[in-house]
């Protein structure tokens, strides 16, 4: 039998999708904690026990947006690894960054799901940090920082949270960032990849340079 997950990605205009948008959004902006399951049922124009019937309590729903998460962003990382297959790593950092930006750009409550996550752990210990920790080898074996995802060293992993983390926090605190910059919305943006870009790309390549 489908999950509730399951039937509200085979009917994105169904009730299940609606309350599931709903609460990624709300989430995404309280966090756990602050969020209730009130919140949700008014954003999307129910009563609460539309809500309960659809996804049960507040802890389930939680859960099945942060599967939903996890998956799209595995999706995601694989959607980049078709892209940078066979180039260069400077390229393939390139593009990588690129993806990623504008991925977590058009969702940001991804980000802030994930550094609520980080601070503010819900009932029994659920979260993206797991999920996330399972991505990391396949990132440092596509660029080059491990042999093979099960030899994959804890420098090379502190390697790639540094990247994830830095991302993750340009995109969270735009709010913050942007009105020092004092720039729009698109510019911000482009200028984050360009950081990014000129942070990241020699501090992965220049290693792999000295040895060649």
């Amino acid at each position: 039998m489908p999950s509730p997950l399951e039937k509200a990605r085979q009917d994105p205009n169904s009730m299940k999708a609606r309350i599931l948008a709903a609460a990624r959004r709300i989430f995404g902006e309280y966090g756990y904690n602050n969020t209730t399951t009130r919140m949700i049922a008014k954003n999307v124009g129910i009563d609460i026990s539309t809500l309960y019937y659809h996804w049960g309590e507040k802890q389930d729903l939680y859960e099945a947006v942060l599967e939903d998460v996890g998956d799209e962003i595995q999706d995601k990382l694989n959607d980049v690894e078709h892209n940078v297959s066979g180039r260069s790593l400077t390229t393939r950092l390139e593009i990588a960054l690129d993806m990623m930006c504008d991925y977590l750009f058009s969702n940001p409550e991804v980000p802030n799901l994930i550094l609520y996550g980080y601070f503010n752990k819900a009932p029994n210990g659920v979260g993206l940090d797991i999920k996330i920790s399972e991505h990391v080898a396949n990132i440092a074996v596509a660029m080059e920082l491990a042999p093979h995802k099960r030899q994959v060293s804890v420098q090379a992993k502190a390697r790639i949270l540094a990247v994830w983390n830095t991302v993750l926090n340009f995109i969270s605190a735009e709010n913050l960032f942007r009105p020092m910059l004092d720039t729009d919305h698109a510019d911000y943006v482009e200028v984050v990849k360009e950081t990014l870009k000129f942070i990241l790309v020699p501090a992965f390549t220049a290693e792999k340079e000295d040895k060649a």
